[in-house]
């Protein structure tokens, strides 16, 4: 007498479907169940989709060398590639799952149902969402999936003799549309939660108050004329971004607050209106990220319009003893930096706006720290929720348990942006780029050639020491390969050090060099 099975096992006149049928059904369940959960993550304000828990659960856990490692390969492009990394890894376990549920019927749901789970939990650690909607959003997106993995199989699985053009046809017809049923629903998904975004922005865009102190415009002796040359100003499309959002969070500057804790006289609490209404003024001033690679990109200089940030420290009174102040997201990154910072007279703001126009999502709407001097990543949070006093070993921000040091002021460094490295044609060009040292200024730019003298640059009048100097020299190539080589001296005197060392954990050093071949 045969033992019975608990599990479910297909009829045994039944013709096993081709292997590449139940894969790519298993791969159009896993799609409906990714693309039903965007589209409710767009019908619902407060449910992030599973890609987004995912991948915001991944970058919070990943190691340091990994994150390294994805920022060097794929730059500001990082995101979208986790991004697609994630839905290519779901596709796959889809395409997995599928032979596997042809002998068995539990496996399916069960690698759904986890999956589901998973992508619920991971969700409700996002700024926006809620325990119990995110773990339903996953059970319905896990429901969908194992719905149409079954439909699918059934379609594939025919009784004895069966699979006639007739079944292939309806099969394919029924496995392409999920697939493409899928995709429309994801896009409108992330449109919708695109559109959400937008409008709670738009609710934010009043006028910008007048500055007490605006800024000079730049005048035509800060900015010289090479082809190739960064522009004095970064604009925002072109300007860099960095942070641990998979997405930017949606904040409606209706509702928001800034909070000031921790070691102050009194803990006070600014609306979005509070914060216009203080004295603003405009400050140009270049911020980098420490992620950037001598001669690298991650790098920009804008206009910035905010209300100082030893104004707004002022407002709740700074404690003695208070050595450390603690910048808080609505996403929960945290940023760390001497209290001192904004109070000896570098220029540090939280920021509303940013070359002009009111801070652009992306960018940290509705208000951010901008401060002169600090890698972004102990001092530059964007989507500025808390503000917190504390002494300096009683907190680490982020980025610290993860390898990098506490504190980080901006290395001094210059950049050749003209020629780019390659091949290049005959006849008299410039050299030329930008050199930066925020709280300090550049005084001096030098080049060399094939290891030859040092040669003292044209410096572009200075905008700011806060800002980046455009700098020129004219040069003349002979046939063959050249080295070329630059370095910058700040407003202190200290030279550009030779010493090359990768960006952790404080930043890179080391002169940026380039070959060129005539």
């Amino acid at each position: 007498m045969a033992l019975e099975t608990t599990t479910e096992q297909i009829a045994p006149d039944a013709v096993p479907p081709p292997p590449s049928s139940v894969r790519f059904a298993g791969i159009a369940a896993a799609a409906a169940s990714l693309g039903v959960s965007e589209l409710i993550a767009g019908i619902f304000a407060n449910v992030p989709s599973l890609i987004v828990g995912v991948a915001t659960l991944v970058i919070d856990t990943v190691p340091k060398p990994v994150k390294d490692l994805a920022i060097s390969l794929f730059g500001t492009s990082d995101k979208v590639a986790l991004g697609v990394g994630i839905v290519a890894v779901s596709l796959a376990l889809g395409a997995w799952v599928g032979p596997r549920a042809t002998t068995n019927r539990n496996t399916g749901p069960m690698v759904f149902a986890a999956f589901g789970l998973f992508g619920g939990l991971a969700a409700a650690r996002t700024a926006d969402a809620g325990l119990v909607s995110s773990i339903v959003a996953g059970a319905v997106s896990a429901a969908v999936g194992i719905g149409v993995l079954r439909l699918l199989v059934a379609l594939s699985n025919r009784p004895s003799g069966a699979h006639t053009d007739s079944d292939r046809r309806a099969f394919l017809v029924s496995a392409g549309s999920t697939v493409l049923f899928s995709l429309l629903a994801g896009v409108f998904g992330r449109n919708l939660s695109e559109a959400t975004t937008e409008t709670v922005a738009a609710r934010g865009e009043v006028p910008l108050p007048e500055p007490v102190l605006p800024a000079s415009p730049p005048t035509a002796a800060m900015m010289l004329d090479v082809d190739g040359i960064s522009p004095l100003v970064t604009p925002t499309s072109d300007f860099y971004r960095i942070d641990t959002a998979f997405v930017p969070p949606r904040v409606d500057a209706a509702t928001w607050s800034m909070r000031l804790t921790g070691m102050v006289d009194r803990e006070i609490e600014l609306s979005y209106q509070d914060l216009l209404e203080l004295d603003m003024v405009e400050k140009y001033i270049t911020i980098s990220c420490v992620s950037n690679e001598v001669g690298g990109g991650l790098v920009g200089n804008a206009k910035w319009l905010g209300v100082p940030l030893s104004d707004v420290l002022d407002l709740a009174g700074v404690q003695p003893g208070a050595e450390q102040l603690v910048g808080r997201s609505v996403d929960r990154f945290t940023v760390g930096f001497p209290v001192e910072a904004a109070f000896d007279g570098r220029d540090a703001l939280v920021a509303v706006a940013m070359n002009d126009e009111p801070l652009p999502i992306e960018h940290g709407f509705p208000a951010r720290l901008v401060v002169a001097g600090l890698y972004g990543y102990v001092s530059a949070t964007k989507w500025l929720a808390e503000l917190q006093l504390t002494e300096w070993d009683a907190f680490d921000a982020y980025w610290i348990p993860r390898g990098w040091a506490k504190e980080a002021p901006i290395k001094t460094q210059t950049r050749i942006d003209t020629p780019r490295p390659g091949r290049i044609a005959e006849g008299p060009r410039a050299i030329a780029g930008v050199a930066w040292a925020p709280n300090r200024g550049i005084d001096r730019v030098e080049v060399r050639v094939d290891g030859g003298p040092w040669q003292g640059a044209e410096l572009a009048a200075s905008l700011d020491r806060d800002s980046w100097r455009q700098w020129s020299l004219p040069w003349t190539p002979t046939a063959g390969t050249h080295t070329i080589e630059a370095r910058a001296t700040d407003g202190t005197g200290e030279v550009q050090t030779e010493t090359e060392r990768p960006p952790a954990p404080d930043g890179a050093s080391g002169y940026h060099t380039i070959s060129v071949t005539v």
